[in-house]
């Protein structure tokens, strides 16, 4: 090869994915809250739809489960505008 065709192939830049590996372990987790959450949500009803079950209106199903998803999708959009390539202090 000449010294030519060398320094072409020397100034074409890199292939490298948007996302790192600590951006797939965030957007894991987010995922995980978001679907502890769902299943936590999950549940409550009543096979008579005569019969009113309190159940359905329990903490868990009110207040916990909707904030695990809210906490996932935050962790998830935290992920997605991580810049893996920030140097450490």
């Amino acid at each position: 090869m000449s010294k030519k065709q060398t320094s072409q192939q020397d100034k074409k830049p890199k292939a490298e994915f948007i996302f790192q590996k600590r951006n797939y372990l965030f957007m894991a987790i987010g995922l995980a809250c978001i679907a502890l959450g769902f299943l936590l949500m999950s549940g409550g009803g009543s096979d008579d739809p005569n019969v009113f079950n309190p159940e359905i209106y329990s903490f868990r199903r009110i207040r916990l489960a909707p904030t695990l998803v809210l906490i996932g999708l935050g962790i998830e959009v935290y992920a997605i505008l991580l810049n893996p390539h920030k140097k450490k202090k």
